[in-house]
């Protein structure tokens, strides 16, 4: 049994209920606001993120970090904006060689760093480990059977996790690509917002396939870019998450799209739905585009839409009337 500390409702209350009911970690969970733990100590679940997913009496809640202090583990599950704060508040209490998690999906708006840089540069002495693949929070706190990647360039701290972390509802699997693997949980977001605004414009399924096909070679190809190895897109963090991302209703990626589809701003589809990574991935994701010069039109597309006020019809016209090219042209 491990001493882990959570952060973050949501996706990080489903991890902490899944790791104490199948493995009796000793689990305790933090959240920045007070509110949130105190409605989750009186409702005994987190009614507005995780209906109906009860959280155990034997899960400690708490806004207190120095509960980290003598951890084994320490779990992030924080959105990307946030992440280099929360690190920060962290250093403090974290001992060299803890073993740090990332289960958060993003790129640091802005600087365009990957989440393993904004840890190595603020939390030097954990053991970093990217924990990432089709996991919806939904399903996770409920134990659907579920499989991810634990990708690490620390061996030791990777089959750490998938031992304190594997069930039999819950299979991690080992990778060493941790730029691939942060990487696809990050772009898959961008292009399951292109998905959910196909279907608010009330296009079918040809048009998803042909926007999740597409926006996996984009992924690959900045993937591969930064220094990732293709083959890990064919796996759980590329094809296996976009897959559950564009496609379900639990994919706050693609309830935004379907609303921007639908003819709502894009700042307002954020405002209704909540943390949406996708919309400010997107800029990254087109930054980093633009400093490697590699041609991305899903993504160009989607900042058009997202940034430039373009009309969305107009923009699926103009991907529709692009040049024709072999499909596996190097700069398709």
């Amino acid at each position: 049994m491990a001493k882990i500390t959570v952060l973050g409702g949501g996706f990080g209350t489903a991890l902490a209920v899944m790791l104490y009911t199948t493995q009796q970690h000793d689990i305790t969970l933090w959240s920045a606001l007070p509110e949130e733990i105190e409605a989750m100590r009186r409702d005994g679940e987190q009614k507005e993120k995780l209906p109906g997913v009860k959280i155990p009496n034997g899960i400690a809640l708490t806004t207190d970090l120095s509960v980290i202090d003598d951890s084994d583990l320490v779990l992030f599950a924080i959105p990307s904006a946030f992440v280099r704060s929360t690190c920060q508040k962290v250093a403090p209490h974290l001992k060299e060689g803890t073993v740090v998690v990332n289960a958060g999906k993003g790129i640091e708006d802005e600087t365009f760093k990957l989440m393993s840089t904004v840890f190595a540069e603020e939390l030097p002495q954990g053991a970093y480990v990217v924990l990432t693949g089709p996991s919806h929070a939904e399903e996770v706190g409920r134990n659907i059977p579920t499989s991810v990647v634990a990708a690490s360039s620390n061996r030791m701290a990777a089959y750490l996790v998938q031992e304190w972390f594997s069930s039999a509802t819950f299979r991690v699997y080992i990778n060493d690509d941790v730029t691939g693997c942060e990487l696809g949980g990050a772009l898959k977001n961008v292009i399951a917002l292109t998905a959910g605004i196909s279907d608010g414009m009330g296009y079918g399924d040809n048009t998803k396939a042909m926007l999740m096909t597409r926006g996996l070679h984009e992924i690959e190809r900045l993937g591969s870019a930064l220094g990732a190895r293709a083959n890990t897109f064919a796996g759980l963090t590329g094809i296996g998450d976009l897959i559950v991302t564009c496609t379900s209703m639990h994919s706050r990626n693609r309830r935004a799209g379907i609303l921007i589809g639908q003819g709502v701003s894009p700042a307002d589809a954020v405002e209704q739905v909540g943390t949406v990574e996708g919309y400010y991935c997107c800029r990254a994701a087109y930054g980093l585009g633009q400093r490697y010069e590699i041609e991305m039109p899903l993504t160009e597309a989607l900042y058009q839409v997202l940034y430039e006020d373009k009309d969305v019809r107009e923009v699926v016209r103009g991907l529709m009337a692009r040049p024709k090219k072999h499909e596996y042209e190097k700069l398709t």
